[in-house]
């Protein structure tokens, strides 16, 4: 009887889950537009321009994709320290294929299909070597990759990419071209809009996805309802692990290049990114849209730093800042659901 009503309770539970990530992410969007009328007002002459916005979208797309993937294995209790170093691997081994002659058709899917392979690496080092967290598997690969793509490139940037590959990194379409409403948007920005907008459905709409938050929940319960609870770990970090093959595709078309220290520290900004928008460390909550407007404020903030020329030293200690508060805050969240309960 149990095995026949956990389904329907875990989905009276996202329900609840949903409504309290609705509210969530208004406060959210209230922040983005408090931290944008801050910045308009310390920087009237930079921040509120179309060159601005528009730089700001194409630069957090990259991090957007890496804490949407994030927010994928978050979503499971788990945690990937790989992101970034993953990220600067697929960037070099694209750069290393456009310079061996192979069209864009080719390179650009065989730097994702990397990343995927390097997450299915991590999900298998947790599922079947029974490392006791995803840590330590995590951590393992991201000294693999980062020295990998030391030796593959040299140590030295890869530079002079194909207009392919840089088109989805710093390419900009117009949108109502002719009209009063015409506009343009990078291209990378509305690569991470309908990867979002795919995630949101993957998660809300197929069992795989509401399987991913029940195994967050409770691992255990998740199990005895029937789930496959190591396949799906090792699928979430293969989601994860193509993500940043995409982030390293976007990076690399925006800077038109490949450079060995590519993606250090990105680690950090994904996670920031994913606890702000209101996914939890330990699992079964969160949504893909609070993740991406986690990556907007990360975003905002650090353009605001530059526009003020504030030191990348004091960017890194308030960074941390930032992550401190995050997760004090969704520690906060969690004791007030317990006592809810």
């Amino acid at each position: 009887m149990r095995l026949e009503t956990y389904p329907s309770t875990v989905q009276r539970g996202l329900g609840w889950e949903r409504v309290r990530a609705a509210l969530g992410r208004l406060d959210l969007l209230l922040v983005v537009v408090l931290l944008m009328a801050v910045l308009t007002a310390l920087q009237p002459r930079f921040f509120l321009t179309r060159e601005n916005l528009t730089n700001v979208a194409r630069q957090i797309s990259s991090n957007a994709v890496l804490a949407l993937g994030q927010f994928v294995v978050v979503a499971t209790a788990g945690i990937d320290l790989s992101v970034g170093s993953v990220m600067g691997l697929c960037m070099t081994v694209l750069a290393l294929l456009v310079k061996a002659g192979w069209p864009a058709v080719l390179s650009l899917p065989a730097a994702v299909l990397l990343g995927a392979a390097v997450g299915a690496a991590n999900g298998l080092a947790l599922t079947r070597l029974h490392l006791p967290h995803p840590f330590i598997a995590t951590l393992a690969t991201l000294n693999v990759a980062r020295g990998a793509t030391y030796l593959l490139s040299g140590g030295v940037p890869i530079s002079g990419l194909t207009p392919e590959v840089r088109w989805l990194g710093s390419a900009d379409v117009v949108l109502f071209e002719g009209s009063r409403l015409a506009t343009s948007l990078p291209v990378s920005f509305l690569v991470v809009v309908a990867l979002y907008g795919a995630v949101a459905g993957f998660m809300r709409k197929t069992p795989t996805g509401r399987h991913i938050y029940a195994v967050g929940g409770s691992p255990r319960a998740a199990q005895y309802a029937g789930i496959d609870v190591a396949r799906l770990l090792v699928l979430v970090y293969v989601l994860c692990g193509a993500m940043a093959g995409v982030a390293g595709v976007l990076l690399a078309g925006r800077v038109n290049s490949a450079y060995p220290t590519a993606g250090l520290g990105a680690e950090l900004d994904s996670i920031a990114a994913v606890i702000i928008g209101g996914a939890s460390f330990f699992g079964g909550r969160g949504t893909p849209g609070g993740v991406f407007l986690g990556a907007v404020v990360m975003g905002l903030v650090r353009n605001g730093l530059n526009l003020m020329n504030v030191s990348v030293f004091w960017q890194q200690v308030l960074i941390g800042l930032i992550i401190l508060l995050a997760v004090y805050v969704d520690v906060l969240r969690r004791r007030s659901t317990q006592m809810e309960l």
